[in-house]
């Protein structure tokens, strides 16, 4: 899971094997797999490195102390 900011600035966790597509207007809109779309503050980018680093630690373990 991946932390993200909604636009009212609440911090939520998102499972980010349900993330369809990434679009980008004033907010950046997430479009989830069941068609539910979620606004956040954070850019495509900073999304995509997210979820780079959480398969990244998924595959290849976390390391000891680090969540």
């Amino acid at each position: 899971m991946i932390a993200l900011t909604d636009i009212s600035g609440k911090e939520f966790y998102l499972n980010c094997e349900l993330i369809y597509r990434i679009d980008r207007s004033f907010d950046t809109i997430i479009t989830l797999t069941d068609g539910k779309k979620l606004r956040v503050i954070e850019k495509e980018s900073e999304i995509v490195e997210k979820v780079i680093l959480f398969k990244r630690k998924i595959h290849n373990g976390f390391l000891e102390g680090e969540q």
